[in-house]
């Protein structure tokens, strides 16, 4: 699975199609690999791991796998969750740009919370759901994964307030008000188009009343005069669900710059670092954009028969400039000089990247590794508390005493 990042769009339709050639197009100046120490391990295993983003819904209701055991393909599954010591990962519930024009959102959202429901029926001594920190911190101490879920892509509130509350007794947590196109919330960053210059009337209605019954305001993927808007409504706390630091990718608005970071920090919010490749990697980006460039050039589209063989073909060519763990921690260290501690968690964004994973990070076993680049940088085991899961659990603590005030 491949997913294509520009400054136009974004899909994440075409993953069937390249999930065929991704395994075998690996670069050959792959890693070495990390074997992390047992406190490493102690402490991936001992602390609650939030990871702000996983694709997991939409992946199976693409191609249906039982993620409750082994799978052969996609970033996560039961077994790999519990070695990397994942026990409270997001699941997003994403719809789509198109649904916006097409109409379906809201029964394809629907769809993939029931899917969540029936992963939860079908293995109840592994998964739990999870609607609230106390939920999280229960599975947690039951030994289960807890399943909290987050709307990516705002388009099936549809304009109604009856959708926000009705998708709020789903059991979503949190919404990111756009996606790869502007919506009828919120301007994209994806989006050359800026129909509202920011946020809609709706939208802005909309952060008031998701501050009020308790849904965290997820500003990944909108424009930077969306995010600004937001931040100044925003009464609690905000979340990036899954964006990382675009000093590192420059002219990328997808990730956020250090005004914006310091902002999110003074509204007490958290930065939630994306570890896809060109998400973190400079010449990751630039191979993404190069690629998309000979795609217009070529006049193919992800709809034409041709475009398969020519990624691949491409992809032979010019390998793939897979980013490295010493670079998401490096993103990490930025918001930590910048703003603190208190500001960053982690947000893979597996299963929603593809083959564009760092070395050393591919699939949801990995973060022990993660924490052992942490403590190698001299991060204590209270700071690597705080991003694995302490700041996101302290926002959404914030998020849901402001709704029970309001």
């Amino acid at each position: 699975m491949f997913r294509y990042y520009n400054n136009k769009q974004e899909s994440k339709t075409v993953k069937a199609k390249l999930a065929l050639i991704a395994t075998a197009l690996l670069t050959s100046t792959a890693a070495l690999a990390i074997t992390p120490s047992e406190h490493a391990l102690t402490l991936a295993k001992d602390t609650i791991i939030v990871d702000g983003h996983i694709d997991v819904p939409y992946r199976i209701n693409d191609q249906w796998e039982d993620v409750s055991k082994a799978t052969d393909g996609g970033d996560f599954d039961y077994p790999r969750a519990v070695k990397g010591g994942l026990n409270a990962p997001f699941m997003s519930i994403y719809i789509p740009a198109s649904y916006e024009a097409s109409g379906g959102s809201v029964l394809l959202a629907n769809k993939l919370i029931d899917s969540m429901e029936a992963l939860v029926g079908r293995a109840p001594d592994k998964f739990a759901l999870a609607h609230s920190v106390a939920d999280v911190e229960k599975a947690f101490a039951e030994g289960k994964i807890a399943l909290p879920m987050g709307m990516e892509n705002g388009t099936p509130i549809e304009g109604s307030l009856d959708n926000l509350r009705h998708f709020y007794e789903r059991g979503i947590r949190y919404i990111t008000l756009a996606h790869s196109q502007a919506n009828h919330i919120s301007d994209s960053s994806y989006d050359l188009r800026r129909k509202w210059n920011g946020l809609s009337d709706f939208g802005k209605k909309l952060v008031v009343e998701m501050n009020n019954i308790g849904i965290m305001v997820d500003i990944s993927h909108v424009s930077d005069d969306a995010f600004y808007q937001a931040v100044e409504i925003s009464k609690a706390p905000m979340i990036a669900s899954h964006s990382s630091i675009r000093q590192f990718t420059p002219g990328f608005e997808r990730n956020m710059n250090d005004d914006m970071i310091k902002k999110l920090a003074e509204n007490g919010g958290v930065i939630m670092i994306n570890f896809g490749s060109s998400f973190v990697s400079k010449q990751a980006r630039q191979w993404n954009d190069q690629f998309s460039n000979k795609m217009e050039e070529k006049d193919l589209s992800w709809s034409d028969p041709n475009a398969e063989s020519f990624s691949k073909q491409y992809r032979q060519n010019n390998p793939y400039p897979y980013a490295s763990l010493k670079l998401v921690l490096d993103h990490i260290d930025h918001v930590r000089d910048l703003v603190g501690i208190e500001h960053i968690g982690i947000g893979s964004d597996y299963d929603g990247v593809g083959d564009s994973l760092p070395q050393n990070l591919k699939d949801v076993s990995t973060y022990p590794n993660l924490v052992q680049g942490l403590l190698d940088r001299g991060y204590s085991d209270a700071d690597i508390r705080k991003i694995l899961s302490g700041n996101l659990l302290r926002v959404w603590r914030e998020v849901e005493a402001y709704a029970a005030t309001h």
